[in-house]
Formats: structure tokens, C-alpha cells, sequence
């Protein structure tokens, strides 16, 4: 819920912060603890290229909104944070986030905006996290995998978080989280192919699986552009039209619902924002940095604005995703 005004200007609805006494991670978490190593941040022995104050300080991201134009910054927790193991103490690790990060953003002059955390295994607590979410100022929504195992937005526990969502009017952030297989395990391919291939995933179940239709309501954001998403529609559009499998679960084509989703900025590559613009249209397109990591896109406001919808929409998007 946000009921104290926010900030003015443009609105980077994707950006990540921990506080350094949550780095040891959820239980279960599938990769090693993040550590602050003489100022560098790693996760396990991976070194992930930013300094670990980045992710942590308050400060820091103010500095870096300012230098970066942006007006309002929408935190939410890492992906390497998200609790998808099912373990003692995850209920525990989402209270401490979801309530440090409420301090943060109701003491920042409506310049910080957060998106919190569930406890993804277990419906009923999830609920529970969601209701005080929603009744807490300043917290506009939560941040969840795209995946979660083997299923996605259309089935399982995540399709349960999202249909609380709605009912609560909470706005919905999906995430990648980096998983690995063999053949990604050189040149960071994990990232650079499993990172769009796992949110491409969670917008063709959402689409096919005809969870918008559904949940009319629900304000639904991918980031990194909806990664293959926009290359792969018409794809998708084709095979619903041809085969009775695709569209067994939907009544409308993919090309119908795709507008009526959100899409962040980080697309690294100004003819793919406007490929994105041009199937999801303005309305839908929001502005997004991916801060702290080494994958932010450069100068996000300046790139949304000159190959993308201009500020004056991208802001008014993002209020809409918000609920304000």
C-alpha cells in the first residue's frame, strides 16, 4: 500500500538491495551465501563485479538514482534471496526482509518504493505475508521467480501467489534467478541465455495458460524487456491459431494479452525496446535499471527515453503498475 505521495520523475521500477545481515541467504537458497570480501561483493566464490555497499547502502543508491535521473527507485531483494527451498527458517528470513525494507523505503522521502518477498513453498504463509504487505505504507507489491520447481505462472504454488495478488491488489515483479544447466556453465551464459529463456517461459505459460484472462486485475511486470518474449510472440500467436494444444487453456491469442502486461527497459539493445513498444504498446513499457549488477542497463532513463516511450509515459506506466 502507498498512500504518502512519491517522488517525481521518471520511475525505475528494477532495481535490488539486501541488507548485509540478510547476505547469508534463505535457507536452502541454491547458491552460497552473498559476502562482502574487502568491499567486493561475491555469491559463494563467484565475484559479482559490484562493490557490496551497492546492494546494501541507502546512500549509495540515492547517489546513484541521482546521477542516473531517476526520481523514484522500486527495491526489490536479489534473486539469489529468493526462498524457493523449502526449509525451516525461510518464514523468518522473509519477515526480517519484508520489514527491513519497509524501514528503508517509509524513511526516504517517497524517493524508495519496495517490493517484498513470500515464503514460496507454502500458500497459506504466503497469504498471510501478502496481507501485511499490503496494509504496510510504502510496499506496493512483491518480487517472485519466474520458475519454481519445474512449474511456472501457471500452475503450482506460483499460480496461487498470483491469484492472492490480485485479490489484494498487490503488483507483481518476476524475476529470473539465474539457473544453470551443462551447457550454460561457460562464458555466463546462465545469465546471458538463462536469464531471458526463464522469464520467455513465464510469459508463455501466463499467456497460454490464460492466467491474465483469469485475473483480469492483475498488474504483472517482466524485466529484462520479457527476455525472448518479444522475438518469440508471433511464434506463439501461430501455434495457438494451428494447434488445439497451445490454445486448450485460453480463449484469447497471445498477441490479444501480451499489451496487457508490463515489460521493463533492460533490453541492452535499443531495436529490441522498440520491437517490445510495438507488440506491448506504451501503456505497457515502464523503465527499469537492473542496480546494483554488472548487467544494469547503462544509463536507464536515458536509454528508455530515446528508444522507448518518453518519460512523461514511462512514469505514469510504472504509477499504473504500482497502483497508485
Amino acid at each position: 500500500m502507498i498512500s504518502a505521495p512519491i517522488a517525481d520523475g521518471v520511475i525505475d521500477v528494477h532495481a535490488h538491495w539486501l541488507p548485509a545481515e540478510l547476505f547469508h541467504l534463505p535457507p536452502g537458497a541454491p547458491y552460497g551465501p552473498m559476502q562482502d570480501r574487502d568491499g567486493a561483493l561475491y555469491l559463494g566464490d563467484i565475484p559479482l563485479s559490484v562493490p557490496a555497499r551497492a546492494m546494501s547502502d541507502v546512500g549509495d543508491i540515492l547517489t546513484d538514482m541521482r546521477t542516473a535521473g531517476v526520481g523514484v527507485r522500486v527495491l526489490s531483494a536479489p534473486p539469489f534471496a529468493f526462498p524457493v527451498g523449502a526449509a525451516a527458517g525461510t518464514d523468518a528470513y522473509v519477515a526480517a526482509f519484508n520489514e527491513a525494507l519497509s524501514a528503508v523505503v517509509s524513511d526516504a522521502d517517497g524517493r524508495l518504493v519496495g517490493l517484498g518477498m513470500v515464503s514460496l513453498d507454502d500458500p497459506a504463509e504466503a497469504r498471510a505475508q501478502m496481507e501485511q504487505l499490503a496494509g504496510t505504507d510504502g510496499m506496493a507489491g512483491i518480487a517472485i521467480p519466474p520458475l519454481l520447481a519445474g512449474r511456472s505462472l501457471d500452475q503450482g504454488p506460483l499460480r496461487r501467489i498470483l491469484t492472492d495478488a490480485e485479490d489484494l491488489r498487490l503488483a507483481v515483479l518476476v524475476h529470473p534467478m539465474q539457473l544453470s544447466r551443462p551447457e550454460w556453465s561457460h562464458h555466463y551464459l546462465a545469465n546471458l541465455i538463462g536469464n531471458p529463456v526463464e522469464t520467455a517461459t513465464a510469459v508463455a505459460a501466463l499467456l497460454l495458460g490464460g492466467v491474465k484472462e483469469q485475473l483480469p486485475r492483475l498488474r504483472i511486470c517482466f524485466v529484462h524487456g520479457g527476455g525472448c518474449a518479444p522475438g518469440l510472440l508471433g511464434r506463439w500467436t501461430h501455434g495457438w491459431h494451428t494447434r488445439a494444444d497451445v490454445r486448450r487453456h485460453s480463449t484469447r491469442p497471445p498477441d490479444e494479452v501480451f499489451g496487457e502486461l508490463y515489460f521493463d527497459t533492460v533490453t541492452h539493445d535499443p531495436h529490441l525496446l522498440r520491437l517490445l513498444t510495438a507488440h506491448a504498446s506504451e501503456d505497457a513499457v515502464v523503465c527499469g535499471s537492473d542496480y546494483p549488477f554488472d548487467m544494469a542497463q547503462s544509463a536507464p532513463v536515458r536509454f528508455a527515453t530515446g528508444h522507448g516511450p518518453a518519460a512523461e509515459a514511462l512514469t505514469s506506466n510504472a504509477r499504473a503498475f504500482l497502483g497508485l
